[in-house]
């Protein structure tokens, strides 16, 4: 296992895993640029522009594509966040330069009118799609209520207002400020030429244009309440709970996802035997997300209308009792074990250590070998676990029920 580096001269950088033993190479495009990164007027503009990119290029139509990506048998998609939107491929090994090659030039789209009309109406039914499917936009709501008018509180797809109105002109301006190479990672995982690589990458992204492209991070002030909002065609109430945590850069943010799991994990948790084990609740999970400059544990439960309240004070005496008590070491070392367990699992492919390897560069210009962070899990005490539960209160939250109730 090797890790390579190279930066061309405008800026975008090439990061690569390289593992001959593999059987599979994993390329994916890291753009530093997502919810966050939006105004209100244009809310909803990196999701959009997103759908944009396989709409065609100077060089490739909408069918060529798709097309090229499956002759070469790819598993290829993306996904917009936040804080970022990525663009990848995972094929065999012969196919790295052509995939490369491929990627980077979706990378520069055409951007026509006409496309973006026909495209715009596909966005907004998948927002209608959101607000009529269960759990109904509820982490997108809460987050909202979380973080007021912070960046982070916006939503990634967007209002139905801010799409209507978004004209293409301020989408064009919006990817030539954000889509500069020097906010562009080329991420690599399995079997890589790291040569070829970066020689391929030089050819068709060294004439992009460098520009500066810095991005503001303002501190988050967290509004804490309670928000209830009616849904009569639900048979469930849908709740979310938002509380602060460790940040992208917080040393504590691993043993806030070992608390995370202790407290909440799908199964074997705190809150499983609570809830879900004796039928009380249909889901009921605690997790972590980290952002740059704030964090938050998100607690989710659906129930029967009739059952939120004392389900709610169920969850809220756990949490208390955590606070109070602290974990054990046997649920530290359960913990732990989890977390390894899906840690390698995950990294089995090249397709799973692209995102570890391409997030950590993202976020913190660091990487992260699996040992690396097999060793840092082993490494956490339990003292570091039970001074999250210290510094990070889980009942001081935001609440947001959405349900006919």
């Amino acid at each position: 296992m090797q890790f390579q580096t190279h930066v061309l001269p405008n800026g975008l950088e090439i990061i690569a895993e390289c593992n001959p033993e593999a059987h599979s190479t994993a390329l994916g495009f890291f753009v530093k640029t997502g919810a966050r990164d939006e105004s209100d007027e244009i809310a909803g503009v990196s999701h959009f522009l997103e759908h944009m990119m396989f709409k065609g290029t100077p060089t490739r139509s909408a069918d060529d594509v798709n097309r090229e990506f499956d002759e070469m048998g790819a598993n290829y998609n993306a996904f917009t966040s936040e804080e970022m939107t990525v663009y990848y491929a995972a094929v065999l090994p012969e196919f790295q330069t052509r995939t490369t090659l491929l990627l980077a030039d979706i990378l520069r789209p055409s951007l026509r009118e006409e496309d973006f009309t026909t495209e715009k109406k596909v966005i907004l039914e998948e927002i209608q799609m959101y607000e009529d499917q269960p759990p109904f936009g509820a982490d997108e709501k809460c987050r909202a209520a979380y973080f007021g008018n912070h960046p982070l509180g916006r939503s990634v797809l967007g209002s139905m207002a801010s799409i209507e109105a978004l004209p293409v002109d301020a989408m064009r301006a919006y990817f030539q400020r954000r889509y500069a190479p020097g906010n562009i990672v080329l991420a690599a995982a399995g079997q890589v030429d790291f040569d070829r690589l970066a020689a391929d990458c030089a050819a068709i992204c060294g004439q992009w244009q460098s520009l500066p492209c810095p991005r503001v991070i303002a501190a988050a002030q967290p509004k804490m309440g309670r928000h209830v909002l009616a849904k009569p065609s639900a048979t469930q109430q849908y709740i979310l709970q938002m509380s602060r945590g460790p940040a992208a850069h917080d040393d504590d943010r691993y043993a806030a996802k070992l608390l995370s799991m202790i407290l909440g994990d799908d199964s074997g948790s705190r809150l499983y035997w609570e809830l879900i084990d004796p039928g009380l609740a249909d889901q009921a999970e605690l997790s972590h997300g980290e952002y740059l400059g704030a964090g938050v544990f998100m607690t989710y439960l659906s129930c029967a209308p009739e059952d939120v309240e004392e389900n709610l004070e169920r969850v809220g005496d756990l949490l208390e009792a955590a606070h109070s008590d602290g974990v054990t070491e046997a649920e530290l070392h359960s913990a732990k074990s989890k977390v390894r367990s899906r840690l390698v699992l995950s990294s089995e492919r090249p397709s799973g250590r692209l995102f570890a390897v391409g997030g950590d560069w993202v976020y913190r210009s660091e990487y992260r070998s699996l040992h690396d962070d097999l060793t840092l899990v082993a490494a956490i005490g339990l003292d570091e676990v039970n001074d999250v539960l210290k510094r990070y209160r889980l009942t001081d939250c935001t609440t947001l029920s959405i349900g006919p109730g």
